[in-house]
Formats: structure tokens, sequence, C-alpha cells
């Protein structure tokens, strides 16, 4: 297993570790000796990974469950940190919820108004919490916006997801200008559609949907991995990229280009 030195000393929050791309981030940000903080509302899920990184070597520690669509549970979870490692240098927004559904069959409540709580919501109350600890020696945060923030991908009914990604978007520009003069970087990743716990199931269920996908794409061999994403967010941890911010790395095999 690849272990390095690309985040060495460095405290990072990853949210969402129990699956998917914020597990990727988790166990790939400690593999490159950053120390890690999790969580996620799934406590087994979050457990789990962390006994991943144990049975590595890895140092990963994790709150949970933690539902950072509560202000006061994104408060918590940054104390947790700052008190275990006396300080802060990352913070990966991996964690989200959406819905979805076509614009007639959506329910205001329980799918728009959630999927943005869970997609918009959390990253501003957790960016917010964390802001006073990033002040104090710059740092890196590193947000999730969406292919779907950049374009519409046929026979998907993501219109509050498409909302949620495009607002996140826009709102990392923003925490990039107000953190610049404090050393804060600010960045998103553009994830094409990545093979996850939360995707693998309607990709298995609907070659179809597997089909338009990869034809979007220019890379067409394969779907992407959390792998994929997780190079991309150590870049933009790591001082390789002190020069770097308000940007949004697209990684999606092409897929917003053609």
């Amino acid at each position: 297993m690849h272990h390095g030195h690309r985040l060495a000393g460095k405290v990072a929050i990853v949210t969402g570790i129990g699956s998917g791309i914020g597990q990727g981030c988790a166990l790939m940000f400690a593999r490159e000796g950053a120390r890690v903080i999790g969580c996620d509302i799934d406590a087994a899920a979050a457990r789990r990974t962390v006994e991943m990184a144990w049975a590595d070597g890895l140092a990963v520690d994790s709150l949970h469950p933690c539902d950072l669509t509560v202000p006061g549970e994104a408060q918590r979870l940054v104390e947790f940190a700052v008190a275990r490692y006396d300080g802060l240098d990352i913070l990966v927004n991996a964690a989200a919820f959406g819905a979805f559904a076509w614009i007639e069959e959506m329910d205001y409540q329980s799918q728009w108004r959630r999927t943005l709580t869970g997609e918009l919501d959390l990253v501003f109350l957790l960016c917010q919490a964390a802001w006073p600890h990033l002040k104090q020696r710059g740092g890196s945060i590193i947000n999730f916006a969406s292919a779907n923030a950049w374009m519409a991908l046929e026979g998907s009914p993501a219109l509050a997801h498409c909302a949620g990604k495009g607002g996140v978007l826009a709102m990392t520009r923003q925490l990039a200008l107000e953190g610049g003069p404090h050393r804060i970087r600010a960045n998103s990743i553009s994830p094409g559609l990545i093979e996850t716990g939360a995707t693998r199931e309607h990709l298995a269920r609907d070659p179809a949907f597997r089909k338009a996908a990869l034809d979007k794409q220019m890379l067409r061999q394969r779907i992407g991995a959390p792998e994929d994403i997780g190079w991309a967010a150590i870049y933009l941890a790591s001082d390789e990229s002190s020069w770097v911010t308000g940007s949004d790395l697209k990684v999606d095999g092409g897929a917003t280009a053609g």
C-alpha cells in the first residue's frame, strides 16, 4: 500500500468517511501523513473505516454518529479535532445527502429542502465552525461540487442535486475571496459519475444510465472511482497547491468538456 509524505504533519477533518469519496479521502490522506479526524451520520460505517485505517497503521479518528445539518454538531466536530491535535489545516466537505426525482414528482420538504440542507447547509455550517481555527495558520477547504453543477445528464432526475452542487460551486468562490487575507484557500472538485455504495445499486439496476454516463465521457473505459477524486483532493490539500484558490477541478473523464 502506498505511503507518502505529501500531507505530513497536517490535521484534516474529512466528513462522510463511512463510504465512497469521504472514505477514500480519509484513508488516502492518512497514507500521505495527515492526521485525520472523520465523521459520519452512520456510526457503524464510520467504525468500519476507522478499523480499515488501523489495520493499515494509519491515524484516523472519528466522531460518530454526527449529523452535520445540526449547527451544534459541526461545532462539536471542530472542537473534537482541535482538542485532539491542537489545530486544523484542512477541511474536506465530502458528506452530502441528495434526493433524486423529476420535478413533477419531487416533494418539497423530504426531497427538495432535504437535499439543499444536505448539500449546501452542512458545507456552510462546517466552514463557519472551522473558520476561526483555519485563520490561525491558514489552510485548505475542499468542497465537492459535481459534473451536475456544469451539465444535465440525460435520464438523471437530479434537479435538487444540480441546484445544491451549483450552490457549492459558487459558494466556494466566495469562501476563497473571504479566506484570501487569512491564507485560507478554498477550492472545489467536480466529480463525474463515481462508483460508490450510493451509486452502485442504481448503476446495476439501470444499464441505460451507465451507458449514458459513459457516452458523455471522453474516457469511456470505466466509471470513476473514489481514488480518482482522492488524488485530486490530496493535491488541493497539500502545499503543492499553495497558489491555487477559487478553482474548480473537474475529475470526470472529460464528461463536461464535450
